[in-house]
């Protein structure tokens, strides 16, 4: 299974299950949406003669340096 079809049981940095609804299907809509945009410069990437694995590690190395904009406290 892919990351667009495969559900994820989202968790609190407590560890307790999310369980609304709505709130599933935003985070299961933003996957779906980032695995989109993801494969797409994956393919320009590849199309333009970049090594498939440099593009790859560039993209893990991007998502590793996301800070998080808001505290702990949600």
């Amino acid at each position: 299974m892919n990351a667009s079809s495969k559900p994820v049981i989202w968790r609190s940095p407590t560890g307790e299950v999310i369980a609304c609804v709505e709130k599933n299907k935003v985070l299961q809509e933003n996957l779906v949406e980032i695995r989109q945009v993801c494969r797409d410069a994956l393919d320009d990437a590849v199309l333009m003669g970049c090594d498939e694995q440099q593009v790859r590690a560039v993209f893990i190395e991007l998502i590793n340096s996301l800070d998080n904009q808001y505290t702990s406290e949600q």
